[in-house]
């Protein structure tokens, strides 16, 4: 009984070793970048991160009048448009890229060194995809500086969270390349999401023009749709990417889904924006939406 036992518990290390094996994959210039070869620096992020917006920062502001922060998050979503804008333009102008990628959705090759030069193009827009992740931390930053707290919501604090933790593990374990795709369709989604926030922080007189406010949201709910397809694609044609990434991706996937649909409904009851809460707050129109 004891020897099977044993045999049991070999052949379920070998068998996880050999999965491990086939999963992971390692790159000496990949995992030499910033942030990706080891875990605590972006692990030390999220801990300041998580206990600023839950703890630290609330108590802080507790006595203390909101900071006047509106020039300050003007320049923080113009660089979030342009540097999402700069992404989508980087994988559509590198020659090639375009075509690379429509015709190999399902299995990557490395045959040839332009093939190579391309998947390496595609990593080096996941790793600025995850830099930009990281920026994001600071929309949450801001609603506690302006004592928005009732925006800190579950949704936006795991959202971010997980977004960060999400790229951090296929950077330096997986490495697939389907992600840079992922991380075109979300960087393009963002162009719309900052570039509405920007022209929304400008001023009341702004909103007259801001009659798209709720196709934001359903573009960010669209995207994850459009994810979820890919994803059984990859399963349904065994495509070349990681098993283990797959199943957690749609865990995440998932997850987003059933939040965002539980926020749009809760957002968008109401068909019309209440006028005097625009008036007392400029930005505070955003906020319902700031949330990815």
């Amino acid at each position: 009984m004891y020897t099977s036992i044993l045999d049991y518990i070999i052949q379920t290390k070998d068998s996880l070793k050999e999965f491990v094996q086939s999963e992971v994959k390692y790159d000496e210039e990949i995992d030499s970048w910033l942030f990706v070869n080891q875990p605590w620096p972006v692990f030390g992020i999220i801990i300041v991160y998580l206990l600023f917006v839950i703890k630290i920062g609330p108590k802080m502001m507790e006595n203390r009048q909101p900071y006047n922060i509106t020039k300050v998050i003007l320049v923080f979503n113009f660089v979030q448009f342009s540097y999402n804008g700069l992404l989508c333009l980087w994988i559509i102008l590198i020659p090639g890229i375009p075509k690379y990628i429509f015709t190999h959705l399902c299995h990557i090759t490395k045959d040839t060194q332009h093939e190579r030069y391309l998947i390496k193009c595609l990593h080096t827009v996941s790793w600025f995809y995850f830099m930009s992740k990281i920026i994001d931390l600071l929309d949450t930053v801001f609603f506690v500086l302006r004592k928005k707290q009732s925006h800190v919501s579950f949704l936006h604090v795991y959202h971010h969270t997980k977004m960060v933790i999400s790229c951090w593990v296929h950077l330096r374990f997986f490495k697939s390349e389907q992600a840079a795709y992922g991380a075109w369709l979300n960087s393009s989604v963002h162009i719309a999401m900052y570039g509405y926030y920007f022209l929304a922080a400008l001023g009341p007189y702004m909103q007259k023009y801001l009659w798209w406010k709720v196709y934001v949201t359903r573009l960010q709910i669209a995207q994850l749709f459009i994810a979820v397809g890919y994803i059984i694609f990859l399963y349904k044609y065994d495509c070349t990417m990681p098993k283990a990434l797959a199943f957690t991706v749609i865990i995440d996937i998932i997850a987003f889904i059933y939040l965002f649909m539980d926020f749009y409904k809760s957002a968008y009851k109401e068909d019309k924006i209440n006028i005097a809460d625009i008036k007392d707050d400029k930005i505070d129109t955003v906020d319902k939406i700031k949330s990815s």
